[in-house]
C-alpha cells in the first residue's frame, strides 16, 4: 500500500494535477485519441413507456425440464380410491370428443370434476382388482366377447408391425416406417371397432371411441410415445365401462390379458421403430414412456411372502418372475434400455425399492399418477372430452 501512495501516476487524489488527462467526452471523441470524430454520437434510446413496453423474452424452444417432483405434496395427498364408473343409458348423445384443457386452472378444474374422480377411481379400481394376483392366474369369470375381441384388436396391431418393417435410417429415434404403421390405423380403426360395438344402437359411439384409441399408440408426426398417450388408452377403456361394455367383473381380465396385450404392443411399437419419449421426465421419471403397469404390478405384488420392493435388485428374481409380474418385468425392461448404475439412471425406482410394503408403494403410486400425470398440463392439454368423459 504504501508503494501505491507514493507512485503520482496511482495517487487517488491527483485529479487537480494538470498532468491528469481529462476523460474524453463521451460524445463525438475518438475512444483511441481523443479527438473529434466525424461521427455523430448515437441518439439517445427512448425509455420504455406503458404505452410501449419491453418485448417479452421467449426463448425459441422453451428448455427440457428435469425438476425433480414436488414429494412432500404427493406424500401429503389423500390416496385415490376405487368408484363405480357411471353408465351412460339411452337416448346416446355420442360427439366428436375435443380439447379443452389449456391452463392449470383447466386440470383443477378436470380433476376436481365428476369426470376427472371417476376416471381416476377407474384406475385405482382396475389396480384393486389384481393384488395378489399374478398374470397366469385364472380369471375370477371368462373372458367376455368385449375383452377377446379387444385382444383380437390389439394382436392385429401387433402383426402389422411385422408386415410393416422400419426403413435403414441413421437417426437415433423415430423410424419413418412408423408412420405407415400409423396411417393403417387410421384407415382401419372404425372397422377394427365394430366387433368391440356388439350392438346395434353402440355402433354411432365409433365416433366418439375412435379418436381416444388413435391417440393411445403414439403420435405419427413426431414419431413419439409417452404417459399420456397410454392416459388416452385407460380413457378408451374407460368409456368401454361407461358404455357398461366392461363390468366390474372384468377388471382382473382386463388388467392381466387386454391391458398386458397392450403393454406387449406398446414395447414392440417402441423397439421397432424407435419411437421417441414424449415429454419425458429424464431421470426424475419411473420410467421414459409408461406409468400405468407400475400401478398394476405393485399391486400383484402386494402381501407376497418373499418378494419385497428390494427384490428388484436380484437379477435372479427378474429373470424368473417377470412373466408373473408387470412390475418386476417394467424395471427389466429399464434396464435392459438404460446402461450404467441403476440408481444414477432411475433414481425414483431406486428410491422406491427402499419402502417396505408394496401396500405402501401402490398407493404412493397412484398419488403420484394424479400428481405427476393428470395434473400436468403439457400432458393433459392433448387430453379428450366428449359425452362419456364430459367437460363438466
Amino acid at each position: 500500500m504504501s508503494d501505491l501512495n507514493a507512485n503520482p501516476d496511482h495517487d487517488l487524489n491527483h485529479e487537480s494535477s494538470p498532468s491528469a488527462p481529462t476523460p474524453p467526452s463521451s460524445a463525438a471523441t475518438c475512444r483511441n485519441c481523443g479527438g473529434p470524430t466525424c461521427r455523430p454520437s448515437p441518439p439517445t434510446p427512448a425509455p420504455w413507456t406503458e404505452v410501449s413496453p419491453p418485448p417479452a423474452y421467449r426463448p425459441i424452444r422453451a428448455p427440457a425440464i428435469n425438476a425433480p417432483m414436488n414429494t412432500a405434496s404427493i406424500i401429503l395427498a389423500p390416496v385415490p380410491q376405487p368408484l363405480p364408473v357411471p353408465v351412460a343409458t339411452p337416448p346416446y348423445n355420442f360427439q366428436v370428443p375435443s380439447k379443452r384443457i389449456t391452463s392449470v386452472d383447466d386440470i383443477r378444474h378436470f380433476n376436481e370434476s365428476p369426470s376427472g374422480r371417476h376416471f381416476l377411481g377407474f384406475v385405482a379400481s382396475l389396480s384393486h382388482s389384481v393384488r395378489s394376483r399374478k398374470l397366469s392366474d385364472p380369471l375370477p369369470i371368462p373372458l367376455s366377447a368385449v375383452l377377446t375381441s379387444l385382444i383380437s384388436l390389439l394382436q392385429t396391431l401387433s402383426d402389422w408391425i411385422d408386415q410393416i418393417p422400419p426403413l435403414p435410417q441413421q437417426a437415433r429415434y423415430g423410424n419413418p416406417a412408423y408412420r405407415l404403421w400409423h396411417e393403417r390405423l387410421a384407415a382401419q380403426t372404425p372397422s377394427l371397432l365394430k366387433p368391440v360395438l356388439s350392438t346395434a344402437d353402440l355402433q354411432t359411439a365409433e365416433v366418439e371411441l375412435v379418436p381416444y384409441l388413435l391417440d393411445s399408440f403414439g403420435n405419427a408426426t413426431r414419431i413419439d410415445y409417452g404417459t399420456g398417450h397410454e392416459t388416452n388408452f385407460a380413457a378408451f377403456l374407460y368409456c368401454l365401462a361407461c358404455l357398461n361394455l366392461i363390468k366390474e367383473e372384468d377388471y382382473p381380465g382386463v388388467v392381466t390379458r387386454v391391458f398386458i396385450t397392450y403393454l406387449d404392443l406398446m414395447r414392440k411399437l417402441q423397439a421397432t421403430y424407435l419411437l421417441e419419449p414424449a415429454g419425458s421426465h429424464g431421470v426424475w421419471g419411473l420410467d421414459d414412456y409408461h406409468f400405468v403397469p407400475f400401478i398394476f404390478g405393485s399391486a400383484q405384488l402386494i402381501d407376497h411372502k418373499y418378494m419385497k420392493p428390494k427384490s428388484i435388485h436380484n437379477p435372479d428374481i427378474l429373470e424368473n418372475f417377470s412373466n408373473e409380474y408387470m412390475y418386476l418385468a417394467c424395471v427389466s425392461f429399464v434396464k435392459k434400455a438404460k446402461k450404467g448404475v441403476f440408481a444414477e439412471h432411475s433414481p425414483m425406482l431406486d428410491d422406491i425399492s427402499g419402502v417396505a410394503q408394496w401396500t405402501k408403494v401402490n398407493s404412493g403410486l397412484l398419488k403420484m399418477y394424479k400428481a405427476e400425470v393428470l395434473e400436468k398440463v403439457p400432458i393433459m392439454q392433448h387430453f379428450l372430452f366428449g359425452s362419456l368423459i364430459k367437460w363438466e
